[in-house]
């Protein structure tokens, strides 16, 4: 797999012109991205979670390889069957499952979820409640040293090219890192520079 380093969404007219081109839709956006970058996060799935056939038309517009990273809001356990069954309509164009939980530690929710997945769905948890300290046995985002992959969120832009050199050094593979996303188009510029130094 290798390292992954895309954006955190792609779908921003104010990146048109500067990253997207003058004149290119916004139906557009999604295959003229995937042709530069081989993964986006998705983050509005955590607030209005799409249909399978929109699933499915956003894995038609991306080629071999490329994947999304779905962000999971957990506020529900018998949500979580639902999000799973659209959600796989990305097929194999469907990256880690970022599930993001704001409540204190609750190691009977965290079962459920990981007995609720299928095998071949990588989960990346992001933790808000400090309770929850480290977890073994999981992936946890921005956990450099999580296995089996990695998953890297830069949310503090701008990055100095010896801030990305030194991020670089430290990424191991399999990994995926996403840039949070700006009005500016800042956010495709660093992804291309973070990878020059991978």
């Amino acid at each position: 797999m290798a390292i992954k380093v895309g954006t955190s969404g792609w779908s921003y007219p104010s990146w048109r012109p500067g990253f997207y081109p003058e004149g290119l839709q916004p139906a557009e956006f999604l295959g003229f991205y995937a042709e530069r970058f081989d993964t986006v996060e998705l983050n509005s799935t955590g607030y209005r979670l799409p249909s399978a056939d929109q699933f499915r038309r956003w894995a038609d517009a991306v080629p071999d390889g490329f994947e999304f990273s779905v962000k999971f809001s957990l506020t529900r356990l018998d949500r979580v069957t639902t999000f799973l069954e659209r959600v796989l309509a990305l097929g194999d164009r469907l990256g880690p499952v970022r599930v993001v939980y704001q409540g204190p530690r609750d190691d009977g929710t965290l079962s459920f979820v990981l007995g609720s997945v299928p095998e071949d769905v990588r989960l990346a948890w992001d933790f808000r409640d400090e309770s929850w300290g480290v977890v073994d046995g999981v992936v946890q985002v921005n956990d450099h040293d999580a296995e089996p992959f990695r998953y890297l969120r830069l949310r503090e832009p701008p990055y100095s090219d010896d801030d990305l050199r030194t991020l670089a050094a430290t990424i191991r593979d399999p990994a995926y890192v996403y840039v949070r996303h700006e009005d500016e188009p800042t956010a495709p510029a660093t992804v291309e520079r973070l990878k020059s130094y991978l």
